[in-house]
């Protein structure tokens, strides 16, 4: 069998994916309570991620909106991490800087361990992507746009993207506002 380089790369590409999202899953979670979402986004669902992007921008002004949805067009999937707002119920740890969880909850605040397991979950997931020599980019721009669509559950509300590349030269890096221009 040939395989065509195009073809195995896109392939290996998600592969790398599908392999970030179990990292998440097994990354370590306070109290042994899992409170994090991953999805792997790829064709119309990514473009319909990077056409939010481009609405933010738009919106916003903001113009790493615009950069970012450009990467998220060039990438070949993106891997979405979240977290619940779901209190793990410590007692009153006070570590979200509330008296305790229902004073925290009525705040509209985030549970401080929801939070941390999340960037323990990222930190496992990007380290997957490196070791395969895949590129990828934390995007907070991604997470915020994936909070318009209808997947996440409702008490969500800090999300994250990590678009991978594999290409000869990354597409994250050398980013400055207009270096990625989306039409």
């Amino acid at each position: 069998m040939i395989q065509e380089r195009d073809a195995a790369v896109k392939e290996a590409v998600m592969r790398v994916g599908q392999q970030m999202l179990t990292a998440a899953v097994t990354a370590p979670k306070a109290h042994g309570d899992d409170h994090i979402e991953v999805f792997l986004l790829s064709g119309e669902e990514k473009d319909v991620l990077a056409k939010h992007m481009l609405d933010i921008y738009e919106e916003t002004g903001a113009d790493f909106f615009k950069r970012d949805a450009g990467n998220v067009k060039a990438s070949e999937c993106v891997v979405i991490l979240a977290a619940k707002n779901e209190p793990i119920l410590l007692g009153d740890c006070g570590f979200c800087g509330f008296e305790n969880c229902g004073k925290m909850s009525a705040a509209g605040a985030n549970c401080a361990f929801n939070v941390t397991d999340l960037g323990i979950a990222i930190g496992s997931a990007v380290s997957v992507a490196a070791d395969n020599r895949v590129d990828s980019r934390v995007m907070f721009s991604a997470g915020k746009a994936a909070l318009r669509m209808d997947f996440l559950d409702p008490s969500v509300r800090v999300c994250y993207g990590i678009p991978l590349s594999a290409t000869t030269k990354s597409i994250f890096y050398d980013r400055d506002p207009g270096s990625v221009l989306v039409k």
